[in-house]
C-alpha cells in the first residue's frame, strides 16, 4: 500500500469520522448515475484471436490486478477509444485523438 502523506491522512481520518458530505446536486448525481449505466452497459459480444503468450501475459496482469481478463481487456479497449490510455513513459492522449472511427461498410466480412 502506497504510504499516505499529512493532507491524505487527514482526509481518510474525517471520512471515518464521517465527516465529508457529497457537494453533488440530486441533479448531477443522477446525470452521474445514468453516465455510469450507460457505460457499464455490454451489450455486444467479441470474438478475436490471441497469441496463446499475449493471452497467458494478460491472465497473469488480470490476476494481478484481482479481475477477470475479459474485464482487463474491456479495460483497455475503452480507454484507448476514450483516449485515456497512457503510452509508457507517456501521458494520456486528448480524447478522440487515440483513434479515428473506421467507416462501416454494408457488406460482410468488412471491418
Amino acid at each position: 500500500m502506497p504510504k499516505t502523506d499529512a493532507y491524505e491522512a487527514e482526509l481518510l481520518g474525517a471520512y471515518d469520522k464521517g465527516l465529508l458530505k457529497s457537494v453533488a446536486t440530486k441533479s448531477e448525481l443522477l446525470k452521474f448515475k445514468a453516465a455510469a449505466r450507460a457505460t457499464a452497459i455490454k451489450d455486444r459480444r467479441v470474438n478475436i484471436r490471441l497469441s496463446a503468450g499475449d493471452l497467458q501475459d494478460i491472465q497473469v496482469k488480470a490476476l494481478e490486478e484481482g479481475l477477470p481478463y475479459q474485464t482487463l481487456i474491456a479495460s483497455v479497449l475503452h480507454k484507448y477509444v476514450t483516449g485515456r490510455l497512457a503510452e509508457r513513459g507517456g501521458r494520456p492522449k486528448a480524447a478522440g485523438a487515440a483513434h479515428k472511427p473506421m467507416a462501416r461498410r454494408a457488406d460482410k466480412g468488412s471491418t
